[in-house]
C-alpha cells in the first residue's frame, strides 16, 4: 500500500506508487507516528521542492517527528501546488528564482525566502479553497498549470499537457484565443514569464512529439 504522499498540481497529497523526479516539504511535519496524514498537510509557510538524491544522504520516509517527505512528478507540478525552489540543494535555481521574483515584484536583489513564503501562502490552498485566476490563453508561458475539461494540463508550446501521477498522458490543442483557469500561484506566473524555466518530466516530450 503506498503512502500518502504524493502532490497533485492542485496541491492535494494522494496515494500513489508513482514517485516521480522532485521531493516536497511543507515546513515540517504533518503525519502521525502511524504516516498517515493529520487534516492540515502542511507544517509551516515554507513549502519547498527539491532533488531526490544530495550529498548521499538516506532516510526513511515520514519517521517520527521528522518532517513529511512528498514527491511530484516535475518542477512545474511543484510550482502549481506552490513550492518554491530550495535554497540548500538547488541553490542556483533557487537563487536564479528569487532574483526574477523581485524583478517583477517591484524588489531589489534578491527576494528572501520568508517573503516569498509569505506571498504563496496568501495565494494557496488545498482544494477547494485554493485560488484559480483567469487568464487570457495567449499570456501563459510553457510550464505553467491549467484547469482544461476539470483536469490539470501543463502549457507546452502550442500544446497542453495533461497530467497524471506517473507522466503526462495526452496532448490538447492549445486554443488561439480567450481565457483559461490557472492553477500555478500568479506570483510563479510572473517568475515563469521573466525566464525561469520549470523542469518538465521527461514524458512531455514523448507524448508532444507522438501527437
Amino acid at each position: 500500500m503506498p503512502l500518502q504522499n504524493r502532490v497533485t498540481p492542485d496541491g492535494e497529497v494522494i496515494f500513489s506508487p508513482a514517485r516521480g523526479t522532485m521531493m516536497g516539504v511543507r515546513g515540517g511535519a504533518f503525519h502521525r507516528d502511524d504516516q498517515t496524514l493529520k487534516a492540515r498537510h502542511w507544517a509551516s509557510k515554507q513549502w519547498i521542492c527539491c532533488v531526490l538524491e544530495f550529498k548521499g544522504r538516506r532516510r526513511a520516509l515520514m519517521q517520527p517527528g521528522r518532517f513529511t517527505e512528498l514527491f511530484l512528478l516535475d518542477e512545474a507540478t511543484a510550482f502549481s501546488a506552490g513550492h518554491r525552489p530550495c535554497f540548500e540543494c538547488r541553490r542556483a535555481d533557487a537563487t536564479r528564482f528569487a532574483e526574477l521574483w523581485s524583478a517583477v515584484h517591484g524588489g531589489k536583489g534578491r527576494a528572501s525566502a520568508p517573503a516569498m513564503d509569505e506571498a504563496l501562502h496568501a495565494e494557496r490552498c488545498s482544494a477547494p479553497d485554493r485560488r484559480v485566476v483567469s487568464a487570457p490563453v495567449t499570456s501563459l508561458p510553457d510550464g505553467v498549470f491549467v484547469r482544461v475539461n476539470g483536469q490539470p494540463a501543463v502549457v507546452f508550446g502550442r500544446s497542453f499537457l495533461t497530467w497524471t501521477p506517473h507522466g503526462y498522458s495526452a496532448v490538447l490543442d492549445r486554443p488561439e484565443s480567450g481565457t483559461v483557469d490557472v492553477i500555478t500561484p500568479p506570483s510563479t506566473v510572473a517568475v515563469i514569464r521573466a525566464g525561469y524555466r520549470p523542469m518538465l518530466h521527461r514524458s512531455s516530450e514523448k507524448v508532444a512529439s507522438a501527437k
